[in-house]
Formats: structure tokens, sequence, C-alpha cells
């Protein structure tokens, strides 16, 4: 079944559909705090047509914490949280994104992958709903874990501001 991922930045939703426009999943999301934008080291989230170039922590826990791409051993706890305040987490699947579009979304200064956008699991303590993140698309951690089992790689994904 072909699929692609609609992500609206004014209504905080992910939606999951599929070749007849039928909504198969829809989620709330938290997407960036500072807006939509796609320069790099702006902590916005890039708009337009992306893919899913690398999907990352494939049977991890639930909560699983990772650095760099990288599972570090630890379960995201409140007693990790609050051991290290601040810290921007990334939690249990990563669906790492790759623009579609020269000069809007990829390659030089706009290249959504080399900006490490994902798609990631977040804690429960943070808020869904509203724009809260550094530029990434935040889920639920069991949401997550759930979308990365649907989607294969090369998946579309579009970002919007509706």
């Amino acid at each position: 079944m072909v699929m692609h991922i609609e992500i609206s930045l004014r209504q905080q939703r992910l939606r999951l559909i599929d070749e007849q426009e039928k909504v198969l999943r829809d989620y709330v999301i938290s997407t960036a705090l500072n807006g939509a934008g796609e320069q790099k080291n702006s902590y916005c989230t890039p708009r337009g047509r992306h893919l899913v170039r690398a999907k990352i922590g494939a049977e991890m826990p639930v909560g699983a914490v990772f650095r760099g791409r990288r599972p570090t051993g630890e379960i995201w706890s409140r007693e990790l949280g609050e051991q290290h305040p601040g810290r921007d987490w990334i939690l249990t699947r990563i669906l790492w994104l790759s623009g579609c579009e020269p000069g809007y979304n990829r390659l030089g200064n706009v290249d959504s992958m080399q900006r490490y956008i994902y798609i990631h699991g977040t804690p429960d303590t943070e808020p869904m709903g509203e724009p809260h993140s550094h530029g990434c698309i935040r889920m639920r951690n069991h949401e997550v874990a759930e979308l990365f089992e649907l989607v294969p790689i090369s998946t579309t994904v579009l970002v919007l501001d509706d």
C-alpha cells in the first residue's frame, strides 16, 4: 500500500494517508517553538516535500534514549529527566527526514537531513498540540513506534503551513 504523511504546522497534527486519500492515522504532535523555517541553525521546522531517508530504533524498547542517532542504553524516566534538565530528548524511534526540494529544504544551508530533522518520540511530560520542539516533529512514544512500523523508508512527508 502506498501511503504518505502530512504534517500540519497550524493544527499540530500528523496524518498518515493512503493512496485513496483516506486518513489511516491521525496524531497530535509538537513542532518547532520557533515556527516554520528552512535555514540551518534556525531551530525551525522545515516545510515542503520530504521523504523518510532512514528509520532508526527498530525493536528498541519504548522510551529508549538516543544521542547522535545511537541508543544510549538508557530508558527515559522522570528521574532521568530530572538529572538532565533542558536536554532535548529523542526517544523510542527516529524517522530521519530528507528534503526533496533543492534550494528550499535540500542542499546548502537549508538541507533538512543535514539539520537532523526527525520525527521522534519525546517524554510524556512534554506538551503536544502546541509548538515546543527544537525543529523536529515530536510524537508520543507509543504513537511514533506505531508509525515506524507502518511506513517504509522513502515514504513521502509533506510539511504544510495549514
